[in-house]
């Protein structure tokens, strides 16, 4: 595959995705306030593993940046 082709591929699955998150708050039964409130709550869970994960660079527990599981940063 080509550097365009997966830059191609990744910008329409990155759009597509923020399709299907506009469309699933539009449908979804909760009032916006409780949408509003556990989104506020998800992004601060994913603020928070993902600084944890910067301060960590990516290591594993035993600080080895080449077998890197990606088991401690999952958001």
């Amino acid at each position: 595959m080509s550097k365009k082709s997966e830059q191609a591929a990744l910008l329409a699955f990155l759009a597509g995705a923020a399709v299907a998150a506009g469309a699933a708050l539009l449908f979804t039964p909760k009032t916006g306030r409780e949408v509003r409130e556990k989104l506020g709550e998800a992004k601060e869970e994913a603020l928070v593993k993902l600084k944890s994960c910067v301060k960590g660079k990516g290591k594993t527990a035993k600080g080895d940046p080449l077998n890197y599981d990606g088991g401690d940063c999952w958001i």
